[in-house]
């Protein structure tokens, strides 16, 4: 589970089940996988608890500041009492009528642009509380090779994937299709028909969902097909139209049904492979699909046509898709390459299977457009840096560095790429920070520099690297990237049973280099002194991305870093007077009222330690400490 998934997730969660609606969805779950069809979702949708839920998510949402057609943010709820938001959504979804969207054209690397349509704020908020009723049931009949725009899935899973079928199975004829303009081009009636066939049969959620597709553009009127990108629930409603592609692939080998039952050891189906290899002249292949971007391996070229115009044929008549002809082709890995998700994946001999053939290994490096686009972003930021030396830039800078190392280490060879793009930064760096650095070499008058952070020990301990220091600030070294094994995707980790919750709290507890970027790269810090952001970065660090009361995994939007000894009485940003807590227990350190106290005791079931730690923080802040009675 990577970095990037992880930022955004969890306190999903945790407001589901704040809110009292994470049994509701793993009801909807459990039906789903059962084949039960839906009929009443808009009374779930229009629920107080679900209006709620999804208010509460859209606020700790980034783009919840992104303005609409109608100028509003989600600061124009703030002063509205719970009651208020819930009818008001409510009354609006018993007679739903978008707003129009605001459209916004994003430069891409090839010199055009991608549309997005931002809608507003309520429409959001709307489509936030259906796509909470509709993941559930649909993630029960998504394929599970299907890896974008989904919870607890990743890239890392897609290439970890990738790499499994090239490596074990030594299918080394890869077929990529490219869909032509698919976000632009799904046919609306099409999908409103593909939703019905999962089970989603509620005529009220079907009828506003047609209206959501056909709100109007600003400035281009009303779209007849399309499914506009940067609406809350355009990924799910993409995936649906390609969660039949994915089927009618799978049926040909990997899910075909066969008329005798083979043994089946957990997820695994050689036993019925082997047969078909044997007693069939069906073609063995499998897909990997990231949203509109897709692969299937084969073992030989003509097996590789023969599917790749099949898919083409099928795109074409049954969901009405162009491919690219261009970027649509057939790859031999032993001789040439193919990219996935920004890297270049291929294959080398290494040696003798059992049977005497030769044994490919996968390998895989940044491809050159992604080390051009990094190295202009890291040398954009270095200018920055030089006209204004604050630490919110130079922490922006290694937010970047700490994403594409987070993003790329699964390539083989991420280390000499990040060695390239290094020795082309480093030229920058010197030139332009020469003045503002300590430890940059070549100055007249070498700077002591501080000790390294925790956060750099932490994550760049292992470097024997002289750091560069810029307004107190180590940067990370843009070299320091080593490759890290991509894991597949665990089916059994589900957001929608108690085991599957379980294993991903259990990942979560190893993770926080997402909390550090984050921290890196949210901007402006205000009056904040650069010793409370430098020791608030450092000490995630230190806390491995913990509560200091709980123990249990922080989560971006809910928690706070806490003054023991407040300023207000002589507290200061020392690193040893700061520690990060989940927002509940900051609320109950700083809690008054019994009824508070009773609420949030409630909420956190703190065991002995933590109580008595709580305790020394409120004792610190002046508070009286919580007595239990029994």
């Amino acid at each position: 589970m990577t970095d990037k998934t992880l930022k955004k997730k969890k306190s999903s969660l945790r407001h589901n089940e704040y809110y009292d609606m994470q049994n509701v969805f793993d009801e909807l779950h459990a039906k789903a996988v059962k084949g039960k069809s839906f009929n009443n979702l808009l009374e779930i949708i229009t629920d107080r608890n679900n209006i709620l839920l999804a208010y509460r998510n859209i606020k700790n949402n980034k783009g919840s500041r992104t303005k609409g057609t109608d100028g509003k943010t989600i600061e124009h709820y703030k002063d509205w009492s719970e009651d208020k938001i819930v009818k008001y959504f409510q009354y609006k979804l018993s007679n739903y009528s978008p707003k129009s969207v605001r459209r916004v054209e994003i430069p891409k690397d090839n010199g055009k642009f991608r549309p997005l349509g931002i809608p507003c704020m309520d429409d959001r908020i709307i489509q936030q509380c259906i796509l909470q009723v509709l993941d559930p049931i649909c993630e029960a009949k998504f394929h599970t090779h299907s890896y974008g725009f989904r919870p607890n899935r990743s890239t890392t899973h897609a290439i970890a994937r990738t790499l499994k079928l090239l490596n074990q199975n030594q299918l080394h004829y890869v077929v990529d299709i490219d869909i032509k303009g698919f976000f632009d081009n799904v046919n609306h009636g099409k999908l409103l028909k593909q939703l019905w066939t999962l089970g989603i049969q509620d005529k009220n959620l079907l009828s506003i969902l047609g209206r959501i597709l056909k709100s109007e553009v600003q400035g281009i009127g009303k779209p007849h097909k399309g499914t506009p990108q940067g609406g809350i629930i355009s990924p799910l409603l993409s995936n649906v139209v390609l969660n039949e592609l994915d089927w009618w692939l799978s049926d040909q080998w990997e899910s075909m049904t066969t008329k005798h039952s083979y043994a089946v050891y957990g997820y695994d189906q050689s036993s019925k492979f082997r047969a078909l290899q044997t007693a069939s002249n069906l073609k063995e292949f499998y897909f990997v699909r990231y949203a509109d971007d897709f692969k299937i391996l084969c073992r030989d070229y003509q097996s590789a046509q023969k599917i790749f115009i099949a898919t083409r044929l099928w795109l074409k008549e049954r969901l009405g898709l162009e491919i690219s002809p261009e970027k649509s082709k057939i790859t031999n890995v032993r001789k040439g390459k193919t990219e996935f998700l920004g890297i270049s994946l291929f294959v080398k001999k290494k040696g003798k299977t059992k049977n005497g053939h030769d044994k490919y290994v996968a390998q895989s490096k940044i491809c050159d457009k992604a080390k051009s686009n990094i190295t202009r972003m890291l040398k954009g930021q270095i200018i920055k840096i030089q006209k204004n030396p604050h630490t919110n830039e130079v922490c922006k800078l290694n937010s970047m560095i700490l994403g594409v190392h987070n993003y790329y280490n699964k390539a083989t060879l991420c280390s000499l790429d990040f060695a390239e793009i290094a020795f082309q930064v480093s030229k920058s760096l010197y030139n332009r920070l020469k003045n503002r650095a300590k430890s940059i070499r070549g100055n007249r008058k070498p700077l002591k520099t501080k000790p390294k952070s925790m956060t750099y020990l932490k994550l760049y301990g292992n470097y024997n690297h002289k750091p560069i220091v810029v307004a107190g600030v180590h940067i990370f070294p843009i070299h320091g990237c080593k490759f890290v094994t991509p894991y597949n995707f665990s089916r059994d980790i589900n957001s929608y049973t108690p085991y599957g919750r379980k294993l991903i709290h259990d990942k979560l507890s190893g993770a926080y280099t997402h909390l550090i970027k984050y921290l890196l790269d949210r901007g402006d810090y205000g009056d904040k002194s650069v010793e409370l952001v430098d020791n608030q970065i450092s000490l995630m660090a230190g806390q491995n991305g913990k509560c200091g009361i709980t123990g249990l995994p922080l989560v971006i939007g809910h928690m706070e870093c806490h003054h023991k000894k407040p300023k207000e009485h002589g507290g200061t940003d020392e690193y040893k007077n700061l520690v990060w807590l989940n927002a509940d227990v900051h609320e109950l350190i700083h809690a008054k009222q019994q009824e508070t106290i009773g609420k949030y005791l409630q909420r956190l079931q703190l065991d002995a330690r933590a109580f008595k730690k709580l305790n020394a923080l409120r004792k610190l802040s002046e508070n009286s400490e919580i007595v239990i009675t029994v």
